[in-house]
């Protein structure tokens, strides 16, 4: 059977796409975020996350077809089943509203689909609905609804010597997305967002970071919290700060590191600054004092490599 074909932006399905690429709070209740493109779609699905619907325009897939897109064949040989939640089990969204996509377990549903029954949902799209719901049009013609998946500090498996990259209320989604492109490029074993004001799923991030968000393990938590496993874990913390500080190469960086960054207007907490093992500050030899932080993290990082590598 051929996919439903949309041509309508007033579509219940493109409505609510539109809404979890623009609403945090709805993302967190369905527990679903949207990806956009064929290189983060592919990203996401090699890092295990499960697909519930994918949106394909032919005009824009290469052989004007369903079957010219990698994703909808990809999303079938990953095997993933989308029956989870009342999202997944309801097959039409007419008259949805966050409480229909909340995400909460029914305990008298059935159990999740198997063989035919738990494939993705494919759906094409009009070009100009597709032009509608894409952030980009470089993305040739693929949108996916894609559940969320929340690590927690316990689930991180590190190797002996770690490096982590810590970021404090980071709010800027472009931020995040280049600094996670900085942790994957250096090989970076995690992330924490520590008491994060922007959500991880957003759009932006995504973008930004070009998939690094499903390549670098990353896990949203409170600063105390992630204080407490660094010292449990006996994970040197190095604060990047002006004041107080060491210029960042004189410090080791060959053992387990955490590398923690604020924002540039406020900088770090006091209670990052109480719990370092070091301070270390990248020398300004201009008029500006500070870098943006993913520029900043970057510098780290790869301090940390090039040490690590020597």
């Amino acid at each position: 059977m051929s996919p439903e074909l949309l041509t309508s932006a007033q579509n219940p399905k493109v409505k609510r796409l539109l809404a979890l690429q623009k609403d945090s709070s709805l993302r967190r209740e369905a527990g679903i975020f949207v990806v956009e493109g064929r290189r983060e779609l592919g990203h996401c699905l090699a890092a295990g996350f499960t697909v519930d619907t994918v949106f394909v325009c032919p005009e824009l897939c290469g052989d004007g077809s369903v079957s010219g897109s990698v994703f909808p064949e990809t999303v079938a040989a990953h095997g993933r089943v989308n029956g989870r939640g009342p999202l997944a089990r309801k097959g039409q969204w007419e008259g949805w509203s966050k409480a229909d996509v909340s995400g909460k377990t029914d305990p008298e549903a059935p159990p999740s689909p198997t063989g035919a029954e738990s494939r993705v949902k494919v759906f094409e799209v009009s070009k100009e609905v597709y032009e509608r719901i894409a952030y980009r049009g470089s993305t040739e013609g693929v949108i996916a609804e894609v559940f969320t998946r929340n690590l927690s500090l316990e689930d991180l498996h590190l190797p002996d010597n770690p490096l982590i990259a810590v970021l404090e209320s980071v709010e800027k989604p472009g931020n995040l997305g280049a600094v996670l492109r900085s942790a994957d490029a250096a090989g970076a074993d995690a992330l924490l967002i520590c008491d994060p004001l922007t959500d991880i799923y957003n759009p932006n991030v995504i973008r930004a970071s070009i998939g690094a968000v499903f390549t670098v393990p990353t896990v949203a938590c409170t600063s105390a919290e992630a204080i407490n496993w660094l010292k449990r874990n006996k994970i040197r913390i190095l604060t990047a700060q002006l004041q107080d500080s060491s210029a960042y190469y004189d410090c080791d960086m060959r053992q387990g590191t955490a590398l923690v960054m604020g924002t540039e207007s406020t900088g770090l907490s006091q209670a990052w600054r109480a719990a370092a093992d070091a301070h270390i500050r990248i020398p300004m030899l201009g008029r500006l004092d500070s870098l943006n932080v993913s520029v900043s993290a970057s510098i780290l990082l790869f301090e940390a490599v090039r040490q690590r590598q020597a």
